[in-house]
């Protein structure tokens, strides 16, 4: 029974390490700032109405945030949905933002105030909106965040070289969640 149980851990934890993966840090020996995301197209954790999912015109939604700390030289955007069947699916990523910017307005697909919008798990670049299966609902993450530098990505750039690009660099990060259900 005991080597049943060591080799069940092995195994876990085997799969863990393999699984792991980088994602968007504070820059070293400092502490992340708070920035806070609102949008007036729904409150946090409400439900992301139906024009910014697949049901409509599948446009972003307007997002507004606080000020990044000084020193922030872009701004960068993910938006994910960790209660995916298959694991977390990535919906949008942008970077390169111009860190003036407080907003974007509703539809800020491509070519966002300097930004460039990354290759979603839809496999297009740009916004991709909430489109569960049917079923259980789902939780959207509008992530912002203030980065020490610009960002060096191809625009076809997929989530993990863009996590990987963040890591280390976060000033500040803020996010607002919405939720979606079929």
């Amino acid at each position: 029974m005991k080597k049943l149980v060591c080799a069940a851990l092995v195994a876990t934890s085997a799969l863990a390490c393999k699984t792991a993966s980088v994602s968007p840090s504070p820059v070293p020996g400092t502490s992340e700032q708070a920035i806070v995301v609102t949008s007036s197209a729904f409150p946090q954790s409400s439900p992301v109405p139906a024009t910014f999912t697949c049901d409509g015109p599948d446009q972003s939604p307007d997002l507004s945030w606080t000020a990044v700390p000084d020193g922030t030289k872009s701004i960068a955007i993910k938006v994910d949905d960790p209660d995916a069947p298959h694991g977390t699916f990535t919906h949008w990523i942008v970077w390169n933002i111009n860190p003036a910017t407080r907003s974007l307005g509703a539809g800020g697909n491509g070519g966002l105030a300097g930004g460039v919008s990354g290759t979603n798990d839809f496999d297009k670049v740009g916004y991709s909106g909430p489109c569960p299966p049917k079923g259980q609902m789902h939780h959207y993450h509008f992530r912002i965040y203030g980065l020490d530098e610009t960002v060096s990505l191809k625009q076809d750039a997929k989530r993990e070289d863009f996590d990987k690009a963040l890591a280390g660099h976060v000033l500040a990060a803020g996010e607002l969640v919405g939720t979606f259900q079929h």
